[in-house]
């Protein structure tokens, strides 16, 4: 007998409030401030400008949602980094993972609040609405750029680390990842492959940002960055291509274009790899991958997440033997295309 419970109702519907808590504890710099050490509320609320009257119910829901600990009660209660916030959102730890909040937060927060319309008109509801071009504007700025390609890499490093030490490199001696932003992956890909010899490719405007990052990382004499777009010419040429958040910005067609030309770069005995939160084929379990699928419909004209199944049928029409799809992190995983 089924007993009525509203409460995944509520918890569901009323999500957001939570979700900001989270997103204005890392624009405040809350876990940085935490990574310092425990403080109590009055000395946070000092550090961070905060109002008094509401940052005990703050922290407190950080507490609840174990995002903080908290030791002791009322003014003297110490506030503390869970032992994950204080590994993921200190921005003073290389672990820090917060970049792809700070942009939920300075922009798709507010794009979300027109899902309602996107979904009535199938059309995006981000700066695409007021004439601009999304990649355009982003590439254009090139804080807003480092901005976002902070955000990418910080939402896809631990699935790039698991790409890195699960796939089995030991058989190819070149590797590119295509649409490379600022080269986190072929950098993971290095550090953990010293015998390859690997590329990261993205358009002009993003060069200077990999060329610094790549330096810091210790990897240049391994790891080329070069210029260009995937959509015009041929794609550099390597054992393994991947791409890493970038078939589910683009509509069917061309997601097959793309497809198609990494069959063409991908050398006889290679393969060809997308990093995505690929939908279980029975569109059933994997919640995160269908919600970032409505993301491309508020960020893209014609963008979509897909399943494996999806991918195994335009890899094939492309000329790949077969698929297969590996786990990495979380709801994303890698789906492999083999040539023979």
């Amino acid at each position: 007998m089924h007993n009525p419970d509203p409460s995944k109702i509520f918890a569901v519907g009323l999500g957001f409030m939570g979700s900001k808590v989270l997103l204005s504890a890392i624009e405040l710099e809350l876990f940085t401030v935490l990574g310092g050490g425990a403080r109590t509320a009055l000395q946070l609320g000092e550090r961070l400008s905060l109002h008094p009257r509401s940052i005990a119910d703050f922290l407190d829901v950080l507490v609840s949602q174990g995002f903080l600990s908290r030791e002791g009660d009322g003014a003297t209660a110490l506030y503390a980094n869970s032992a994950d916030a204080d590994l993921f959102l200190d921005k003073n730890k290389p672990s820090y993972i917060g970049g792809i909040f700070e942009m939920a937060n300075h922009r798709l927060y507010g794009f979300w609040g027109e899902l309602t319309e996107g979904l009535k008109t199938g059309r995006p509801q981000n700066e695409i609405q007021t004439g601009g071009d999304l990649f355009a504007e982003l590439y254009a700025d090139e804080n807003r750029l480092e901005e976002f390609l902070h955000a990418m890499a910080g939402a896809q490093m631990g699935n790039f680390i698991a790409f890195a030490e699960k796939f089995d490199f030991g058989r190819y001696n070149t590797f590119c990842d295509i649409g490379g932003a600022g080269g986190a992956l072929a950098v993971q890909v290095a550090l953990r492959n010293p015998h390859l010899r690997c590329e990261t490719f993205d358009l002009p405007a993003v060069k200077p940002l990999a060329e610094r990052f790549v330096g810091a990382m210790g990897v240049s004499d391994r790891v080329d960055v070069t210029a260009g777009d995937f959509f015009e010419g041929p794609l550099p040429s390597a054992d393994v291509v991947t791409m890493g958040n970038v078939l589910h910005d683009w509509d069917e067609s061309q997601k097959q274009t793309l497809i198609s030309k990494a069959y063409d770069a991908v050398r006889p005995g290679g393969a060809f790899v997308a990093i995505e939160m690929v939908i279980d084929d029975e569109r059933r379990t994997n919640t995160m991958g269908m919600l970032m699928s409505l993301n491309m419909l508020i960020e893209t004209e014609g963008g979509f997440d897909y399943t494996g199944a999806q991918f195994d049928t335009w890899a094939r029409a492309a000329g790949f033997s077969r698929t297969e799809i590996v786990p990495l992190t979380g709801p994303t995983s890698a789906a492999i295309a083999y040539k023979d």
